[in-house]
C-alpha cells in the first residue's frame, strides 16, 4: 500500500513551488490507498490564499469543489487562475492533477469586506462547546489516516442520517506552512459525509462526487462544527446537507451530492 512520507504532524508536504505530497495521516476513509478529500479540500484553499492579492481585502464566500475521479495517495499538482479579476468581485479556478491528470476542479467567489454588523442576523444558535463533549471513535466505524487522526466530539449519540458534532486536528494541513484559519476550517468540512451515516458503509457505499461551501461569515478558532442531515434517494441519488459552525455560531452551509450503491462482496 502507498501509504505516502511518514511525516507525523502534517496532511501534505511541499515538494516544490505548486507541488504537494500527501503523508499517511491524508488516506482516505473508502479506500486506504486513496486520498482523504477533506484534508485536500484545505490543500486548495491555501494554494489559491497563495495566489489570490492579499490587498485586495476580498473574502472567500463560497467554493465548491467537484471531484473528477479516483484520488490516488500520490503527489499533486494545483493550478490556481484568476477568471473574473474584479476590485469588489472575484472568481478564481483551482485544478488538481495528479500524475498530469486532472482530480479535483474548484472555483472560489471573493467578495468584498464591507461592514453589514448593523444589518447582521438570520443565524441560529450556538452549538455546546467542544470542551464539554466527550470524543468519539470514528475509526471504528471508518479506516484510514485521515480518520484516525481527527477529534471528533458529538453534541449526543450520532443517529443514521443526522449527527451534529465538533471536528478539531492537531496535525497541520502543510508541513512548516501555517494556514489561515479558514483553510485549516475548510480541511475538516468533507468529514460530514462520514459522521451521520445512514447504512453501514459495510453494506452501502454512498461517496460524495463535490462538496460546495457557502459563507455568511469568516470562521475562527481550531474547530469546525457540523450540524448534519443525510438523506437518501430511491434511485441511487443522496444528500449530504450540513450547517457549518464555529464556536461563536454558526458561519454558513455545505452540500454533497452522493451516489448511493450497494456495497461490492468481498
Amino acid at each position: 500500500m502507498n501509504t505516502g512520507t511518514t511525516a507525523p504532524d502534517s496532511y501534505y508536504e511541499r515538494t516544490g513551488e505548486h507541488r504537494y505530497k500527501p503523508t499517511a495521516h491524508a488516506s482516505g476513509a473508502w479506500d486506504p490507498d486513496e486520498l482523504h478529500f477533506s484534508p485536500l479540500g484545505g490543500l486548495v484553499v491555501h494554494a489559491i490564499e497563495r495566489a489570490v492579492r492579499p490587498e485586495t481585502g476580498l473574502l472567500m464566500s463560497r467554493i465548491s469543489y467537484d471531484i473528477l475521479g479516483r484520488l490516488a495517495l500520490e503527489e499533486c499538482e494545483i493550478r490556481v487562475e484568476t477568471v473574473r479579476p474584479g476590485r469588489t468581485i472575484e472568481l478564481v479556478e483551482a485544478v488538481v492533477l495528479v500524475a498530469e491528470r486532472p482530480v479535483v476542479r474548484a472555483r472560489a467567489w471573493y467578495l468584498a469586506a464591507v461592514d453589514t454588523s448593523a444589518v447582521a442576523g438570520g443565524t441560529g444558535d450556538r452549538l455546546t462547546p467542544p470542551e464539554r463533549l466527550a470524543p468519539w471513535e470514528m475509526s471504528a466505524l471508518w479506516p484510514g489516516g485521515y480518520i484516525a487522526s481527527v477529534d471528533v466530539r458529538p453534541l449526543a449519540p450520532p443517529r443514521p442520517g443526522r449527527t451534529t458534532a465538533w471536528v478539531s486536528t492537531r496535525h497541520a494541513l502543510v508541513a512548516g506552512e501555517p494556514s489561515s484559519p479558514l483553510a485549516s476550517f475548510l480541511a475538516l468540512v468533507d468529514t460530514a459525509n462520514g459522521i451521520a451515516v445512514r447504512q453501514p458503509p459495510t453494506a452501502w457505499i454512498y461517496p460524495n462526487l463535490d462538496l460546495t461551501v457557502h459563507l455568511h461569515r469568516q470562521p475562527e478558532g481550531e474547530w469546525t462544527g457540523l450540524d448534519t442531515s443525510v438523506t437518501f434517494g430511491p434511485t441511487g441519488q443522496g444528500l449530504t446537507s450540513t450547517v457549518l459552525h464555529d464556536v461563536h455560531g454558526p458561519v454558513g452551509h455545505a452540500q454533497q451530492i452522493l451516489t448511493v450503491r450497494p456495497a461490492p462482496e468481498r
